[in-house]
């Protein structure tokens, strides 16, 4: 007994682990240890930290609550695996954008926005009140016009109203007025003005009544005006019914109607500061806590410390120290008052893992999702720092990586293979870093493989140029950039790259298509096989093989399984709490009726199909058909392992991202009227899967295609045809071009952080 509880103090137990491709994987994980999972693209490594450990974690910790409180949290089935033992209390820090509302920002999801108004509430003179008196969500702190929002929605009048028109004829352009509706019934009944006469003559302050009047008593109204004779304006009818509430549904005429007239712009109370006056006139050193909160998290920081008096020394300490835990994650350049919605994946877990260091927990299991994303090579070893400093504080961390960095600075790593999908789910090796460089496995050979810049690189065809742009923190730029060779534009988190290329290039050149990590439309009854205009062809071939119409092969027509409508598990609403997905038992997760499961093709269900790779669907349809065709793209940009009917819910923001790119170019024509700008490919590959969509580059490239990739990846810059370096730094210390040239002459370029690693290869 007491070795068993050594064992359980010392080490994560999986045996015999069967979850999605895992094949009866076992390993043991040190506990209070940095243990980096890698792997190729879909070779488990996902599955064993997240849907294996963290899951099991997650689901004995939640058993132990009261019933009541276990079903208002996310239910997970038992682990797929003969054993598991030693779990702990276990967090996730996955990539998943923030989900809060307009009132939530980067202050308030890092937990530094609570100290400052506390501070605000000792030093701020004239004193507001209490903390809560700072607080935009707080009714006394927040400005009674917007409520707290920062911006107002108003209706446009000259959007709303054709002037040359008279009320009958249909002079306010929104679908409640027409002709014949009851809105419209109750102007040109009202006797306010004589609906038969356009806007433009009536008297104007009969139009302003027209517009304006709330709760006016009618003097002689219509027999077919309501009896109660009183009326509200235009204006006030279509702010209490749109503005002021949310309606809980809308009709397609009223969503796009509302588009129409309705423009959103800063509150002229608080000049979009969310703050009620008192709160924007309490100072600290001539600043309020709204100009603190719009400072770059790396100016704020020299402004908290300049702030000398010792009776809130602790207070300044702990706020000095999480906006450096800000600032060495790579997010200096982002302020407070940013809403966190907006924050890209990578930048919204950097927060979480803010928060987290500041936390008084021990003991517990954090669980990373690939953190180095959007981080260049400067920023990493910040972020192992912090890493390093959760796991010495008595905690157990778990990494999903391909960094070679973040790999190297394991206590112990767990790599799996040897291939993605059906082809993965084995434990390649298990032990020391430094030992993983002497397998023969992908990322042994990926990490002993040195960086090549390229030889010979190819001569451009022309530029496009953009000249003199100044959005967000770009300084008056002017660059050319090559047509038909491979550029590759570098620089740290917030230096404005995106702002450059995949802003002002397009705006610019309409002939260059981004393609983003957005999420993509659908959610949960999307698929890859949709995205890629597969599907309809699918269910096509499915009909003319069984005689049955094509809709009974859609999870969104007649073939939906009924009790989980065709989405396959059942989601329960919790309001502001995250939503409870349980498995379907009708369909068995499948999404279809048994009648639709009855009909085969070739001895397959449509459900059978639906999880297939790409590969093994192209065989099945015929490689020469066009849906092989439009499928092998997913090979092609790295995607072969996924299945093809899987929810683009589970998909990451890179894997999304590929996909797109597939669709693009399965949709395009010639190579040589390509112009593509790509938003990071990279995140989310194996060094080896980097490999493949390079040789997928250069393929389109050497075809005629001009290809612009935003990139911190060192072998994807060393690649490139052509660098265009951003920078020096990020937010205001940025947006300059650092350096234009080849990749050989960017890493001996003095000043460029890219170079230097480059040059540190």
């Amino acid at each position: 007994m007491a070795k068993v509880r050594t064992e359980r103090g010392r080490w994560i137990t999986v045996e015999g682990a069967r979850t999605h491709n895992l094949r009866e994987v076992s390993v043991r994980v040190p506990k209070h240890r940095l243990t980096v999972f890698t792997g190729v693209s879909g070779s488990g490594k996902s599955s064993l930290a997240f849907d294996t450990i963290a899951a099991e974690a997650e689901r004995l910790v939640t058993g132990s609550y009261p019933a009541f409180v276990r079903n208002r949290l996310p239910q997970h089935p038992p682990a797929d695996v003969d054993r598991i033992d030693g779990l702990i209390f276990t967090t996730i820090v996955d990539q998943r954008r923030f989900t809060g509302n307009a009132r939530s920002t980067v202050g308030t999801a890092s937990d530094i926005a609570p100290l400052l108004r506390l501070l605000f509430s000792r030093l701020g003179e004239p004193c507001a009140g209490f903390s809560p008196a700072y607080s935009f969500n707080d009714p006394s702190g927040m400005c009674p016009r917007c409520e707290g929002l920062g911006v107002v929605d108003d209706i446009d009048l000259d959007r709303l109203l054709d002037r040359s028109r008279s009320l009958r004829e249909g002079a306010v352009r929104f679908p409640t007025f027409t002709p014949g509706t009851y809105r419209w019934k109750r102007l040109v009944h009202s006797g306010l003005v004589d609906p038969d006469v356009p806007l433009n003559r009536l008297p104007p302050a009969k139009l302003e009544t027209l517009l304006h009047a709330e709760g006016l008593s009618l003097d002689n109204p219509g027999s077919e005006y309501p009896k109660h004779g009183v009326f509200d304006g235009i204006l006030p009818r279509l702010r209490e019914s749109y503005l002021r509430k949310t309606p809980s549904r809308l009709t397609t005429e009223e969503q796009e109607g509302l588009a129409e007239v309705v423009t959103r712009g800063t509150c002229p109370d608080c000049a979009g500061t969310r703050l009620a006056e008192a709160a924007r006139k309490s100072l600290i050193d001539g600043r309020s806590i709204a100009d603190w909160s719009a400072l770059p998290v790396g100016d704020l920081h020299d402004v908290v410390a300049s702030v000398r008096d010792p009776t809130v020394a602790p207070l300044l300490q702990a706020i000095c120290e999480r906006l450096d835990a800000l600032d060495s994650v790579g997010l200096g350049y982002l302020s407070l008052s940013r809403e966190s919605r907006t924050l890209s994946g990578g930048e919204a877990q950097r927060v979480k893992i803010v928060r987290h260091l500041s936390s008084a927990l021990s003991d517990v299991c954090y669980v990373f999702d690939e953190p180095s994303t959007g981080l260049h090579p400067h920023d990493v070893h910040r972020l192992l720092e912090l890493l390093a400093e959760l796991r010495d504080a008595h905690n157990t961390i778990l990494v999903v990586e391909h960094h070679p960095a973040v790999i190297a600075a394991a206590d112990h790593v767990i790599d799996l293979g040897p291939a993605g999908g059906a082809d993965g789910g084995h434990v390649q090796f298990e032990g020391d870093p430094g030992e993983l460089i002497a397998t023969g496995t992908e990322t042994g050979e990926v990490l002993r493989t040195p960086l090549r810049f390229r030889e010979r690189t190819r001569s451009a065809r022309g530029t496009v140029t953009i000249s003199g742009a100044s959005s967000h923190n770009l300084r008056d730029v002017t660059v050319d950039v090559p047509l038909g060779v491979l550029t590759v534009v570098s620089g740290v988190a917030g230096s404005g790259k995106s702002t450059l290329i995949a802003g002002e290039l397009p705006r610019r050149h309409p002939d260059f298509v981004v393609v983003e990590q957005a999420p993509l439309r659908g959610g949960i009854r999307s698929t890859p096989a949709t995205v890629l205009g597969v599907a309809e062809p699918i269910r096509d071939t499915f009909g003319k093989a069984t005689g049955k119409h094509p809709s009974w092969f859609s999870a969104n027509g007649r073939g939906a399984c009924p009790v989980c409508k065709g989405k396959g598990v059942i989601i329960t609403d919790l309001a502001f709490l995250d939503d409870v997905q349980t498995g379907c038992d009708a369909c068995g997760g499948t999404r279809f009726t048994p009648e639709t499961l009855a009909a085969r093709l070739n001895g397959n269900t449509i459900a059978d199909v639906l999880a297939m790779n790409p590969a093994d669907a192209a065989a099945l349809f015929g490689e020469g058909s066009p849906i092989a065709r439009r499928l092998r793209w997913l090979e092609k940009v790295g995607l072969g392992y996924l299945k093809i009917g899987q929810s683009l819910d589970t998909l990451s923001g890179g894997e999304r991202q590929r996909l797109l790119l597939a669709r693009h170019l399965a949709d395009s024509g010639p190579a040589a009227e390509l112009r593509l700008v790509l938003d990071e490919p990279t995140a989310g590959l194996h060094g080896s899967d980097v490999d493949r969509l390079l040789a997928l580059c250069d393929d389109l490239v050497d075809d005629g295609a001009t290809l612009v990739l935003i990139e911190h990846n060192q072998r994807v810059i060393a690649h490139a045809d052509h660098v265009i370096d951003i920078g020096p730094g990020a937010g205001h210390a940025g947006g300059t071009v650092v350096f234009e040239g080849t990749p050989s002459a960017l890493a001996e370029h003095p000043t460029s952080l890219t170079g230097r690693y480059l040059r540190k290869r």
